[in-house]
This record gives C-alpha cells, structure tokens and sequence, in this order.
C-alpha cells in the first residue's frame, strides 16, 4: 500500500466540557494560551466554544459546552497534552500560577514525565505535562 501525501493547513483538537468556564480560566489564564476565537448563540446549535492556540502556530484547542450539557470524564490518567518549555523558570512560574488556581501537580502515570516535567489536571481532569525540553 503506497502513501500518497496530502496539504494540511491546520490541526485542531477538540474537546467537549461540562465546566466550560473552569476550563477556560485554567486554559487562558492558568496556562496563558492565547485564545483565537469563541463562538456560541444562534446558529451554533446550541454549543458555546472557545479556540486556543500558539500565536503563528496551524495548532488549535478547542473547547465547547453544549445547552443539554457533555457528559466527558477523562479516558485515563495517561492522556496527555504535552507543552515542550525549554525555560525551567517558566514552568516554575506556570506551576506556581496554577497551583494558586487550586491545581496541584500530581503524579504522572508514566514516571518518565517526572523526570525533567511537571504534570497537572485540568478541571475535567485531563493531564497536561510542562515538560523542559526544546521538544522533539
């Protein structure tokens, strides 16, 4: 079988919450993401979502709450979004921030993420890594 390739211009991962404004000062002002756009009322079927990324970056997260509600526990404590920060200081910082917002770090599943990263959930209990490397 031959691999033919193909043009992606962007990338986008979504998810769907029942604590929409949780995730978004956990996302926004927790982690500093810089939120591209939202959108919500008529003629969005009666979602609300919101879209982050990395300025320059074709990465998007998206996060939506629905008006009947999203029922969405996390799959495991192994799935993670991954942020490569060469800056130890930054993550600190991060760390700190969060942790203030009453998100503590908690223990990887994987021990490799503890060896050079810092592990926290998210308010539906997704685990995000600030890992300190340039990444790969």
């Amino acid at each position: 079988m031959e691999f033919k390739e193909y043009s992606v211009v962007q990338v986008r991962i979504a998810r769907p919450t029942d604590k929409f404004s949780q995730v978004i000062d956990f996302y926004e002002i927790g982690l500093g993401l810089k939120r591209l756009t939202d959108f919500g009322g008529p003629g969005h079927a009666g979602y609300n979502g919101v879209i982050y990324g990395l300025p320059e970056a074709p990465y998007h997260l998206e996060f939506t709450e629905h008006v009947d509600g999203t029922p969405c526990p996390a799959p495991t404590k192994d799935n993670l979004l991954v942020f490569y920060i060469p800056s130890r200081e930054e993550i600190d910082k991060l760390k700190d921030r969060l942790e203030g917002m009453g998100y503590p770090e908690v223990e990887p599943e994987n021990p490799y993420w503890k060896n050079r990263g810092v592990t926290i959930e998210d308010p539906d209990g997704w685990r995000v890594v600030l890992m300190n490397t340039n990444g790969i």
